[in-house]
């Protein structure tokens, strides 16, 4: 299966008085069209930032997005207008990322009137009580607000804006975190559903790896702005290599009454994002640091042919 959207060397740096903070720092993925790619890590790892900067929604500092074989860094203004109907973005918080002047209606019909992809306005009418009906929201809540409808219905508002355009790829931040569990799992399903129906691609972000065990075809997982491990779902939980991903892993509570797990914390200070010394950013935290994780660049080792780690312990 050919690679809809892949990265090469993708780099984002943020200006700071202290000096540049590597958000996004040598990223390379690939996800194919109607597949899952989960990116899991810690708050602050650069996993919102990552897929931002895979839509352009802010330019790269270095490196390159390919999508269907172009480069979207190299788009001018028309091409990527063209560019964001074929991607989209599901944002973590269901109500700041809508306004709350418009109804429910007007925000699903925003994105094709700005697009101009419908002639009319009855032909608008129809699309937006087809794209309701495909998020499961009731014809009562046309005429409704935000601030009328819970959470779960203000989140599928925003997966049929993200629908509206008719896209390919598709970047989920955090979608289903500021909800309670069951309608989670509403979210997630419509989310599968919706894939296995219009050959979607995501890039799903995610803390959560119960989650993006679910919903994820590979998982890549994220520390202070690097890749450290990147594998297909069920190798990855069945092997997992670097010892970060190892204690993400056992971060996960077992959903049984009364069930006991020896939980290890990890202790250590974080390293600084802000002109990161060489080495790897994970050792000041690591049980296994040798001298050489503190001192050389980190290169990737190819495991299988679906697994990479970058960890000394496998060189």
């Amino acid at each position: 299966m050919s690679d809809l959207i892949y990265t090469k060397g993708l780099k984002k740096y943020f200006k700071t008085p202290r000096g540049m903070l590597h958000a996004v720092d040598d990223i390379n993925l690939t996800i194919p069209a109607g597949k899952t790619l989960g990116v899991v890590g810690e708050s602050g790892c650069g996993k919102s930032t990552l897929g931002r900067t895979m839509i352009r929604l802010i330019d790269a500092t270095e490196g390159s997005v390919m999508f269907e074989g172009k480069d979207i860094n190299t788009f001018n203004k028309k091409e990527m207008k063209e560019f964001c109907k074929e991607a989209q973005m599901i944002f973590q918080d269901p109500y700041s990322s809508i306004n709350p002047r418009m109804s429910v209606a007007q925000l699903i019909a925003e994105p094709m009137i700005v697009c101009k992809t419908v002639s009319g306005k009855k032909e608008l009418e129809e699309r937006v009580k087809q794209l309701m009906d495909t998020v499961g929201l009731a014809p009562r809540f046309y005429y409704s607000y935000p601030h009328e409808l819970d959470g779960g219905r203000r989140q599928r508002i925003g997966v049929a804006r993200a629908l509206a355009l008719d896209p390919k790829f598709v970047v989920c931040d955090e979608p289903v975190s500021a909800l309670d569990v069951s309608i989670q799992a509403q979210i997630l399903n419509l989310l599968m559903d919706l894939q296995d129906q219009h050959q979607l691609a995501y890039m799903f972000i995610t803390h959560d790896l119960s989650v993006v065990k679910h919903i994820s075809h590979r998982i890549m997982v994220m520390y202070l702005g690097e890749c450290i491990e990147y594998a297909e779902t069920d190798e990855l939980y069945e092997n997992p290599l670097h010892p970060y991903t190892k204690a993400l892993l056992n971060a996960i509570p077992i959903p049984q009454l009364g069930a006991k797990k020896n939980i290890e914390t990890i202790s250590g200070e974080l390293k600084s994002p802000i002109e990161p010394a060489p080495g790897c950013r994970f050792a000041p935290r690591c049980p296994y640091a040798k001298p050489e994780c503190m001192n050389e660049k980190i290169r990737e080792i190819q495991i299988t042919p679906t697994h990479k780690v970058a960890c000394t312990l496998y060189y």
